[in-house]
């Protein structure tokens, strides 16, 4: 029963126990509802228009959940929950939402079965880590047994459910090209792959698979002038980031002159110190400038100076090398190109397509790509997709909580259960019979895990596009294992988070503030 208090110095509404646990697992299946037809190969995209009227077409969990404007403070839980899968791995946040409504529906059955929230919570951990165990010990393959091949199907099937799923043998090697390009090796002697030196740039016009790949940085700006050389080879490159206008003074500085003639020359020592700032950078040798200020008419024009000592100094070993810098036309507009970079190495991927809806949702779905592609060569553990992992380990935790003898033991049963909610959705979506597809699916993961010469049937899951079940580390449908032990850490937290809560106090603004 909802309780309203009204004590004179509290004004607000209270509501406590099982009311509170309920509204908040609607208020999550709601949110999960939203993104759980998108899930999978032929998930289905959502429409957004925003209060201006935006639109934005998109498959991507993160972003449908960063559109909506989730009101209710539980489901906002799990929109940062998908946000965190967003940052922590790139791709899996449609799962993530789904798991973690899953598990707070059951844990709510539980409560209402007058089990206690604690004891759920700590089945629920124990789960956790088990399954986590269990994907890193038995699940888990690594990498250099599957070779190139296994990082082009981990792109494969990030885009599988994405609108280039169709391209995804043309994008999933492009991806896979772009990441291997960026390897770099840091301070410890790890090697890294920072995405954000994968530049993406979107052109509209020609088709999808008239993207490509570039090696060097695309800037989508043009020349400053078009006196300038639009080429230019061997470059030495300054960035600034303060203006090549003429100098002003700072605000608040005042300059109070007597006399008129005075005038004149403050006005030329104002060119000349913009000057002899350019004169630095040509004599450090430098013969292209990025800056992220204005660079005034007169500035573009300087050629050459007189030789003038002051203050500031810019050293050669500032600039940044490249092979060569040149100014392109793609589509519309002018690009400038630099390329054959020598200290870090970048790359771009220029996008082609249709319209602007089309190539943001493809910058988001290749971002989703170049993300797994990443943690794969990082981690270099891969696991069978399509609903393989989910399978396993709701057969292998149902085992597990039938030898435990404590109050756990009904919370673990259910989280293996919802796990299920996976296979389960994705069979759905395919217009498939997910009841059956679910069973056999289970039938097999059972074989693997009891049957010592069965132990090969692990990597099982569904064949979506056929309605049945196969092997999909041999099929090529994989996805870096960490993917999936994360959505399970971050899902099992969520879930924990919302189902602490038994009282919600909500309070009213005060009206007499504003009289007085």
């Amino acid at each position: 029963m909802a309780m309203i208090a009204q004590t004179p110095d509290i004004l607000g509404e209270r509501q406590s126990g099982q009311d509170v646990r309920t509204q908040n697992v609607v208020a999550c299946q709601a949110v999960a509802n939203i993104v759980k037809s998108s899930l999978g190969p032929v998930g289905l995209d959502k429409m957004l228009v925003d209060d201006i009227g935006d639109v934005t077409i998109t498959n991507d969990g993160a972003t449908i959940l960063k559109m909506l404007e989730v009101e209710h403070p539980a489901a906002k839980v799990l929109v940062e929950l998908a946000e965190l899968q967003d940052r922590e791995v790139g791709d899996g946040t449609t799962s993530v939402v789904i798991v973690a409504a899953e598990l707070l529906k059951r844990a709510n059955d539980l409560v209402r079965n007058k089990i206690h929230p604690t004891s759920i919570i700590s089945g629920y951990r124990l789960a956790m880590r088990e399954a986590c165990k269990y994907v890193d010990e038995k699940l888990a393959v690594k990498v250099e047994k599957l070779g190139k091949d296994s990082l082009v199907n981990c792109a494969k099937t990030s885009m599988s459910s994405k609108l280039i799923g169709t391209d995804s043998d043309f994008f999933a090697n492009l991806v896979v090209d772009a990441v291997q390009a960026i390897k770099t090796t840091n301070a410890r002697g790890e090697v890294k792959y920072p995405i954000k030196g994968i530049n993406i740039l979107k052109a509209h016009g020609k088709s999808a698979r008239d993207s490509y790949l570039l090696n060097g940085y695309a800037l989508n700006t043009g020349r400053a002038a078009q006196g300038m050389p639009s080429r230019v080879a061997p470059a030495r490159i300054a960035c600034l980031d303060f203006n090549l206008q003429k100098t002003k003074m700072q605000l608040g500085i005042q300059v109070l002159v007597s006399d008129p003639r005075e005038l004149e020359k403050i006005r030329q020592r104002e060119s000349d110190i913009t000057k002899e700032r350019i004169e630095k950078l040509l004599k450090a040798g430098a013969n292209v400038v990025l800056t992220s200020k204005g660079i005034d008419d007169m500035a573009l024009k300087v050629t050459t100076f007189a030789d003038m000592e002051g203050e500031e100094t810019f050293d050669s070993s500032f600039l940044g090398q490249a092979d060569e810098v040149l100014e392109e036309r793609i589509a519309d507009d002018d690009v400038i190109l630099v390329k054959g970079t020598k200290n870090t190495s970048a790359v771009s991927l220029i996008l082609r397509g249709a319209n602007d809806f089309m190539l943001d949702e493809m910058d988001r779905s290749l971002h989703d790509a170049l993300s797994i592609v990443k943690r794969t060569l990082e981690s270099n553990l891969v696991v069978a997709g399509g609903g393989a992992v989910e399978a396993a380990l709701s057969v292998y935790l149902e085992n597990l909580a039938t030898t435990l003898g404590s109050r756990e033991q009904l919370a673990i049963a259910e989280f293996a259960e919802s796990l299920l909610i996976i296979p389960k959705v994705l069979s759905v979506n395919a217009a498939k019979d997910a009841t059956d597809l679910v069973a056999k699916l289970r039938a097999y993961h059972h074989a693997a895990q009891t049957k010592a010469d069965k132990q090969h049937l692990s990597s099982m899951g569904l064949d979506l596009s056929k309605g049945s079940i196969r092997n999909n580390l041999e099929a090529g449908v994989i996805e870096p294992s960490m993917s999936k032990v994360k959505i399970i850490q971050f899902a099992t937290e969520a879930a924990i988070t919302i189902l602490r809560i038994d009282d919600m106090i909500k309070l009213f603004k005060d009206e007499q503030e504003g009289e007085d």
